[in-house]
């Protein structure tokens, strides 16, 4: 007879989404991983997210422990870290919660038997892929599976799991809280990939499409496909913004240096004293032997730092 699955503490961040929430907390109900509760940290919303949210609390107040708490209105990566990093948040099994989105019904399951089948004492980051829907939930796309496999030179470079599909074990829940809420840091599930991987972590990707993503004019980064969406990563690397991504993220990492193996610090170092080099930093990136998933993404890495954009 199969074990039962552990319990599961879903953090939901909420700013202005009121037109959007009632479906994805409706969502939650028909999870087929019933056994879980709900943090619901709200940053400042002026469009009714607040009362939507006050309104499912009472409602499920006698079934569900449902906690509404305030953000601290840095935006969505410190709002998620604080609920990370929150002091009475329990240890145990935590899923991330985009408002926007809209779970399938085994989204919870499947994350809850994956890390419940990894080694207890091993942090452990879950991550799976998505139908990308409109406003209207009609499907536009999806995501694809990461071609290479996940490790720590790779997250110094992109992001492979999504904040709105990622879970983790109490291990890595724990990793997390042992180093901080990131000062300076541009994406929350892009530093738990970092900081899980850097620790010698397992990252666990799984291939199925668990959610809908929903893209519309809010989304902080949206969907990695078309024309217009390479264009403008194109800009945003040799515009430099990509580049102050990259310092950023690492910067924070070198404040966590403690935490990671001592052979992700030295790969670390290697690509902290190539950054802003130009050619003379390629000997150290090289060094770290850092890549992004595909060879022409990897290729374009060190173009532009080549150029002095990285």
């Amino acid at each position: 007879m199969s074990q039962p699955l552990p319990p599961v503490t879903i953090l939901l961040c909420t700013a202005n989404g009121a037109r959007f929430l009632p479906a994805q907390l409706a969502s939650l109900l028909e999870q087929s991983h019933a056994d879980w509760s709900l943090w619901i940290s709200d940053d400042g919303s002026t469009d009714g997210s607040r009362a939507i949210a006050e309104a499912f609390r009472d409602t499920h107040a006698t079934t569900r422990d449902i906690r509404l708490i305030d953000g601290p209105r840095q935006g969505a990566a410190a709002n998620f870290m604080s609920l990370l990093c929150h002091p009475d948040l329990p240890g145990g099994l935590v899923a991330l919660c985009d408002q926007d989105d809209v779970w399938h019904p085994d989204k919870l399951e499947r994350a809850a038997r994956r890390l419940a089948a990894a080694p207890r004492e091993r942090p452990a980051l879950y991550g799976a892929q998505s139908v990308h829907v409109d406003e209207a939930l009609r499907p536009i796309g999806a995501s694809r599976p990461p071609r290479r496999a996940p490790r720590f030179a790779n997250a110094l470079t992109q992001n492979i799991v999504s904040g709105h599909s990622a879970a983790m074990n109490g291990a890595a829940l724990s990793l997390v809280r042992a180093a901080g809420p990131p000062a300076g840091i541009a994406y929350h599930d892009w530093w738990l990939y970092q900081l899980i991987s850097g620790a010698g972590g397992a990252v666990l990707i799984d291939e199925a499409r668990v959610l809908l993503y929903r893209q519309h004019a809010v989304n902080v980064l949206g969907a990695h496909r078309g024309a217009r969406t390479r264009l403008r990563r194109l800009a945003m690397v040799f515009g430099g913004e990509y580049g102050r991504w990259i310092d950023a993220q690492s910067a924070a990492l070198g404040q966590a240096g403690a935490l990671l193996t001592a052979e992700n610090r030295a790969i670390l170092a290697s690509l902290r004293a190539g950054l802003g080099r130009g050619p003379l930093g390629l000997p150290h990136l090289m060094r770290a032997g850092v890549h992004r998933q595909s060879r022409a993404g990897t290729a374009l890495f060190y173009l532009a730092a080549t150029l002095g954009r990285i």
